[in-house]
C-alpha cells in the first residue's frame, strides 16, 4: 500500500471579523482528496502573532469539523491520529477567525496522509 503525505502549511496574514466568523485565508490552504483515495489528518500545528486569541477551523466540505484555538502570541500542536477518514472528493480547508478588527499573521501546518 503506497501512501502520500500532503501538507497545508505556511504563514498568512489575517484580519478578524469575529470569533464566530471564520474566513478563508488563502487558496493554498484548500485540498481535495483524490477520487479512490482515503486521507486522514495526522497533526495540526499553528502559531498566532496577534495580541488576541485566533481560531483555526478545519473545514470539511464546507462544514467546520475541528477547531484549534491559538492564544495571543501562542502556538499549539494537536495530534489527530485516525480521527476520521476523508474519502475521495472531500474538500478540506483551513480557515481563521479572530475578534473583529484584530490582524496578524497565522502560521499553520496540517499534515494529512493519503492511502
Amino acid at each position: 500500500m503506497i501512501s502520500q503525505n500532503v501538507f497545508l502549511q505556511g504563514a498568512y496574514d489575517f484580519s478578524g471579523a469575529g470569533l464566530a466568523a471564520p474566513q478563508a485565508v488563502d487558496a493554498e490552504l484548500t485540498h481535495t482528496v483524490p477520487d479512490g483515495v482515503v486521507a486522514q489528518a495526522v497533526y495540526f500545528r499553528g502559531g498566532n502573532s496577534s495580541d488576541e486569541l485566533a481560531v483555526v477551523s478545519l473545514v470539511k466540505d464546507g462544514v467546520p469539523v475541528r477547531l484549534f484555538p491559538i492564544g495571543a502570541k501562542g502556538s499549539v500542536h494537536v495530534p489527530l491520529r485516525i480521527v476520521e477518514d476523508l474519502i475521495g472528493g472531500t474538500v478540506v480547508e483551513l480557515q481563521v477567525a479572530a475578534p473583529d478588527g484584530v490582524s496578524g499573521t497565522i502560521v499553520v501546518d496540517l499534515g494529512l496522509v493519503e492511502v
